[in-house]
């Protein structure tokens, strides 16, 4: 879930190379605001990635607008996106939003706001959420309408899988701090870019409708079986079969399911991430021209375009494991432990996410120049474009506590390949839409 924090300013410095800004540090990030912002000012940070209301985004000034000759003569955020990118304005980054905190007056008493609340919505005004690119769907190769199949058989019988448990969202760890604690065990691994995927052995529930005459005079309940089996998804759907989605066909999914079918214990849920090609030169997650990116230094190390393919060819894909739940027929969910993981992958001999680092909890410094190493630079997987960022993971809790970390030039291709790529980030489509099934 996308929101903004309200923050205390402590750490502003002058823009290097512009007399008339200077840089704000919150959250580790840095962003550039105007000369008037001073420290010990409360304001309200909104992080890459979101997009603003229209009335509040014009009520502040930054709706970017032209007079009759062209002139710009407001702000600089599109009037139909409103979305707030990563960028490099005179050699200097800047990763989000400042406002001063007043913005928020007319929806709220300011005054009983603290540092750290999280703001997105006051009295069903929603004045940001994550930004996500409406766009159509890709259409299959027979061309036409994807639709959804539905048969006699499934009017009849009703499948259910009550324990295929989606993926949780990964918070931001800037904006997590507090949720570590000294003498947690950590794990650093490679955040991945690719799409989500699960397939678990889990207690599949069918419900056949009876006869009505047989149930109103032999009082008979629709007939019900379970049993033991496989199913897989993508992060939000579960998959009925592997024809339409958002590609025009989920084909490419469904050797992993076959994959994985023979080789699950009872129970056993297993979530990775695929990347590479669906088929062809079609690409699972979109491609970008690095001249976007304004930056000669990445341009020369990276091409002239990012591709993210993790090493696969055209046609290609992989896959690579990043978490494992078993569930038993009481719906009691134990989380593996990473190393666990890594045991079990080992056994099927399937790939898991890299790890970079392991270590006991001691400090929020010492967490962080860890992850310092590892955030940013070349993909140790696919060497010929930039790593996402990294994950970093508390192995000691109940469930899946984990938060990521993206870096800066990988955040600034995202932004350009979500308003570009000829390919839809299929998992914010998901977010945008609802289940498909």
């Amino acid at each position: 879930m996308y929101c903004a924090y309200v923050t205390t300013l402590k750490e502003l410095r002058k823009h290097s190379n512009a007399d008339r800004l200077q840089v704000a540090t919150v959250f580790g990030n840095d962003v550039i605001v105007d000369m008037s912002y001073k420290p010990g000012e409360r304001v309200v940070y909104f992080p890459v990635d979101g997009q603003l209301d229209y009335a509040f985004a014009d009520d502040n000034k930054l709706i970017r607008k032209k007079d009759a000759d062209g002139n710009n003569i407001g702000g600089y955020l599109d009037p139909d996106k409103r979305n707030i990118t990563a960028l490099k304005l005179r050699g200097e980054k800047s990763e989000g939003l400042i406002l001063p905190i007043e913005v928020l007056s007319k929806y709220t008493d300011i005054g009983k706001l603290k540092d750290g609340d999280q703001i997105s919505e006051f009295n069903g005004i929603v004045l940001c959420q994550k930004y996500i690119p409406k766009r159509q769907r890709q259409q299959s190769n027979g061309g036409g309408t994807i639709k959804t199949r539905v048969n006699k058989k499934e009017l009849a019988e009703k499948v259910s899988y009550d324990f295929f448990k989606e993926h949780i969202d990964t918070q931001q760890l800037a904006f997590n701090q507090n949720a570590f604690k000294p003498g947690d065990t950590c794990y650093i691994t490679l955040k991945m870019h690719g799409t989500s995927a699960r397939t678990a052995n889990t207690i599949e529930v069918t419900k056949k409708k009876r006869n009505a005459i047989l149930k109103k005079v032999f009082h008979m309940k629709d007939k019900k079986t379970t049993r033991f089996a496989c199913v897989s998804g993508t992060r939000r759907t579960v998959l009925r079969d592997y024809e339409g989605g958002w590609y025009g066909s989920n084909a490419f999914r469904q050797k992993y399911h076959d994959f994985f079918k023979e080789r699950l214990p009872k129970g056993m849920e297993v979530f990775y991430e695929i990347v590479g090609y669906t088929s062809g030169s079609q690409t699972i997650m979109g491609k970008c021209s690095n001249k976007l990116i304004k930056d000669k230094a990445f341009s020369k190390q990276y091409g002239d375009e990012t591709i993210f393919s993790y090493g696969c060819k055209e046609g290609e894909n992989d896959i690579y494991v990043y978490r494992m739940t078993m569930t038993n027929e009481d719906g009691f969910v134990v989380e593996l432990p990473w190393e666990q993981v890594q045991i079990e992958c080992e056994k099927m001999g399937v790939k898991c996410v890299p790890l970079f680092d392991k270590f006991i909890f001691t400090t929020w410094d010492d967490l962080m120049a860890r992850v310092e190493k590892y955030y940013d630079g070349a993909d140790p997987i696919g060497i010929t474009h930039v790593r996402e960022g990294v994950v970093v993971r508390i192995d000691n809790r109940p469930s899946f506590t984990a938060y990521k970390h993206k870096n800066f030039s990988f955040k600034c291709l995202e932004g350009i390949i979500k308003d570009n790529a000829d390919a839809p980030d299929m998992e914010e489509a998901e977010d945008l839409i609802g289940d498909e099934s």
